[in-house]
């Protein structure tokens, strides 16, 4: 008797055996093939034009000139289940034999994994693409049928196909459109004065002219622009299907202009059982009333005890109104003796909706008796739960963090001061992994960080002894105050963070958003100086490999003869720039020292930024659907003009370069400004060009010859330069000698061909490009700075290909870059110098980097 875990050893290469069989015989189809589709409009061939996607006859899509999918189709047994059958009778006792080794339950469930293998190579594969005629007479109307939509109604498609090899072919469309008809005259027939009064008084937008191409998609637009016009202007009741357009086609094709009547009837409705015509009229807001209550639990308007006249609306509640009339009416953009709007209506359902205050409003309009062409709108308004409390649970990677794990709460309170704000509080405790940082022992979590932010909302613009003239409630205006603070142990210098934020964010346009930041304040506090040298190793390294050749003194050893941490490194530093060692201030290797030293003061320093931050941003994306999109942001910041002319006007101490300080720390000064720009292009298929190019530069000056390291750039990660880890890109043609390399000025520039494979499984190709360097600072090495057009040649180019997985929610990402050109190489060896597998960079990402 065979053990279990026996058992299913032979019963899983059983399977193995059998499926291998299935895949090693591939069905191929014997006819002819479709290899590659071509449209041609008479000579020119048309290659992105949109007639392309809707031919029927597709070819085998291909990964690398390989139809994978197609192969893996073929590669299905027709019939699994009697092929199944007939590998079990080949041989005679082999059912028998199986059913005693297994059982004939698992004998069985072979079978089905048999099957359902065969269906997933079906479902995940693609058919061949068989030459059919049928086919190719179906895209033949369809493009006949696109071309008459274009206003060609003398259209002829013919076909030919070209043999590449001896059953594939290429398949040829021939397009001779003709003459392209036009646009004559345009009247109307339209039953409603009112409807006729407000056509007249805006045909200068008007979609559909006089001369212009008769394309169908033009009308389709026309009647959109219509509809929305009238309902906009008064016309509460306005159907979409009053709308008829009328043209007179010449069947005879020697008139190519054609007339069109624009038609536009009054709807119908039921009076006493008989269908009568009732004329379109403009309708007048007259009354406005807002009812704030729970109407899910049925409750009765006539129970509403409370009511408030507010700026021509009347507010009913039940009780006293826990609401500002000013909160409530502010934002609704519906307004008394003005026509009814569907763009007012809209307006006042977002402006709801963003206070987070209240469930999805309800916005209801009657006819009031006894007064014609009245309105009354109705606006009913839940209000949420004025406390929420709740837990999360994440677990996040990033550029220093490997892995971590995020165990936070958050407490929201609605509505605080009756002006519909919200305080929240947020507090998480994060646990995280990292192979960067140096830490004796071998404990995985090496990372801990608690942290605290206190943010209040207003959904308005709040400034002291300021009216708010730049914002209306439909722009979306809300002002929020931040107040933060957390502290880092066993990470790096064990930093203590302080912010604090005063801004503004408001949407001018759908597509445009702006944002003030008025106070940016920012205090770092290293806790743990000490530990600098086992965070960073290269600066250790450099220092103990000098130290090696100069050092006397036995004390700032430790017993492997090193420097030790953080004694020795420190006596060391000291007895070289003090001149108590051998070498002088023109030998290299003391200018290292004083370099380690200076990088070590800059690192180890506290930062205090406080300034101010402007930024645009532009998204003409839709919604998440949409692949033909650009997005543009741009971002200034000023800090630390306002804080150091304090400190001078009031002589605040200095340090030995002159730079004030306050309370022993010198405030950061500096201007700093960058654009970034995706645009994405879609090219069918789900298949899409991304594009993404970003500059940005940093100008320290006056109190500062420095960045803070929070502020400055870094190229290489999973989301910028993929063939370098984070922070091991430049700066410049310098060879990353640090564990953190940083600069203040970047260029990025990345583009990727995204496709699909199987399902939710996508592919990716990229090429990245960009490099960090110091400019206007106080590094003096030529290979770190950019001193002209001519360190452009120092751009770091990477490529690779990607696998990402959607999850709907979410995409996981999985890049693996390679060096095309290194500007750290040696200028002969730059290109493709380190282009192999073993110096590949492997990133995981969450969603995609642009």
């Amino acid at each position: 008797m065979f053990r279990p875990r026996a058992k299913l050893i032979i019963l899983f290469l059983t399977g193995l055996t059998l499926f291998g069989c299935s895949g090693t015989r591939v069905y191929r189809t014997q006819q002819v093939l479709i290899d590659k589709n071509e449209v041609y409009q008479e000579s020119q061939l048309l290659k992105n034009n949109p007639v392309n996607f809707i031919i029927t006859t597709p070819a085998n899509k291909k990964f690398l000139g390989i139809p994978i999918k197609k192969m893996l189709y073929e590669s299905a047994h027709p019939e699994p289940q009697k092929k199944f059958e007939e590998w079990l009778a080949k041989k005679e006792k082999r059912r028998k034999r199986l059913e005693k080794w297994f059982s004939p339950k698992q004998v069985s469930a072979l079978e089905n994994y048999s099957v359902k293998f065969n269906e997933w190579l079906k479902k995940n594969g693609e058919p061949p693409a068989v030459l059919d005629i049928n086919a190719i007479n179906t895209s033949k109307k369809r493009i006949q049928q696109y071309y008459k939509n274009l206003g060609y109604y003398n259209v002829i498609v013919d076909h030919d196909t070209t043999h590449t090899k001896p059953k594939k072919v290429v398949l040829q469309y021939q397009i001779y459109p003709d003459k392209q008809y036009e646009i004559d005259s345009i009247k109307t027939q339209i039953d409603s004065p009112q409807i006729e009064k407000i056509y007249t008084s805006n045909t200068a937008t008007a979609i559909i002219k006089r001369g212009d191409a008769f394309e169908i998609n033009k009308f389709e637009k026309e009647r959109e622009r219509l509809f929305t016009l009238f309902r906009n202007n008064g016309v509460y009741n306005f159907q979409q299907n009053s709308i008829q357009f009328i043209a007179a086609i010449d069947s005879t094709g020697q008139d190519l202009k054609i007339p069109v009547t624009i038609e536009i009837q009054n709807p119908q409705q039921l009076v006493n059982e008989f269908s009568t015509t009732v004329p379109y009229q403009t309708y007048t807001i007259n009354e406005i009333e807002v009812f704030v209550d729970d109407f899910n639990a049925g409750i009765n308007i006539d129970q509403f005890t409370d009511s408030i006249q507010y700026k021509d609306i009347t507010l009913y509640s039940k009780g006293k109104l826990k609401y500002r009339p000013q909160a409530i009416t502010s934002g609704i953009a519906i307004k008394k003796k003005q026509p009814y709007s569907d763009h007012d209506r809209t307006l006042t359902y977002r402006y709801f909706t963003n206070l987070k205050n209240f469930k999805y409003p309800s916005i209801n309009y009657s006819l009031i008796p006894e007064k014609e062409n009245q309105l009354k709108a109705s606006i009913f308004l839940t209000p949420r739960e004025r406390f929420s409390l709740g837990f999360d649970l994440d677990f996040s990677h990033s550029n220093i963090q490997d892995f971590g794990i995020g165990l936070g709460g958050g407490l929201g309170i609605r509505n605080v001061f009756r002006g519909a704000e919200s305080l929240e509080l947020n507090i998480k405790n994060t646990l995280g992994a990292s192979r960067d940082i140096a830490q004796k022992g071998d404990q995985f979590f090496n990372l801990f960080e608690l942290g605290a932010d206190l943010k209040l909302s207003f959904p308005r613009l709040v400034f002291p002894f300021f009216e708010n003239a730049w914002t209306t409630p439909e722009m979306n205006p809300v002002t929020q105050m931040i107040l933060g603070t957390s502290i880092q142990q066993n990470i790096g210098l064990d930093k203590q963070f302080f912010k604090s934020t005063y801004q503004f964010d408001w949407q001018p346009k759908k597509n445009k958003k702006v944002q003030i930041k008025w106070i940016d304040l920012e205090f770092v506090n290293n806790r743990n100086l000490s530990n600098y040298f086992n965070v960073y190793r290269n600066s250790y390294d450099r220092l103990n490999s000098i130290a090696a050749i100069y050092n006397t003194q036995t004390d700032f050893q430790d017993v492997d003869g090193n420097l030790s941490i953080p004694e020795g490194t420190e006596g060391f530093i000291n007895a070289v720039l003090n001149n108590e060692t051998i070498l002088n201030q023109e030998n290299p290797d003391f200018k290292t020292v004083n370099t380690v030293k200076e990088r070590q003061d800059r690192l180890t320093a506290n930062n205090l930024i406080l300034g101010s931050s402007f930024s645009l941003n532009f998204n003409s994306q839709e919604s998440i659907f949409d692949e033909n999109f650009y997005q543009l942001r741009w971002k200034v910041d000023w800090v630390g003009n306002l804080l150091n002319g304090v400190l001078r006007a009031v002589n605040a101490p200095e340090n030995d370069q002159g730079q004030t300080q306050l309370g022993g720390v010198s405030p950061s000064q500096y201007v700093k400004s960058e654009v970034d720009y995706i645009k994405h292009w879609p090219l069918g298929n789900e298949q899409v060009i991304a594009f993404h190019a970003f500059g940005g530069l940093a100008v320290p000056y006056g109190n500062a010859n420095n960045m803070p390291f929070s502020r400055s750039y870094f190229s290489g990660g999973a989301n910028d330069n993929r063939a370098w880890k984070a922070y091991k890109l430049g700066p410049g043609s310098s060879n990353n000698i640090n564990e953190f390399n940083e600069a203040n000025f970047k260029l990025a520039f990345n583009i990727e061909y995204r496709f699909p494979l199987s399902g939710p499984l996508k592919g990716g190709l990229f090429i990245d490009a960009g490099n960090v360097w110091n400019i206007f600072d106080d590094v003096d090495d030529t290979a770190f700075r950019f001193d002209g057009l001519q360190d452009l040649s120092e751009i770091a180019i990477g490529s690779g290909i990607g696998l990402r997985y959607d999850f709907d929610f979410f995409v996981f990402r999985f890049d693996t870059g390679f060096k095309t050109f290194n500007p750290a190489l040696p200028k002969g060896e730059r290109w493709w110098g380190e282009y192999k597998l073993k110096n590949a960079v492997f990133n995981i990402g969450i969603n995609y980097p642009f």
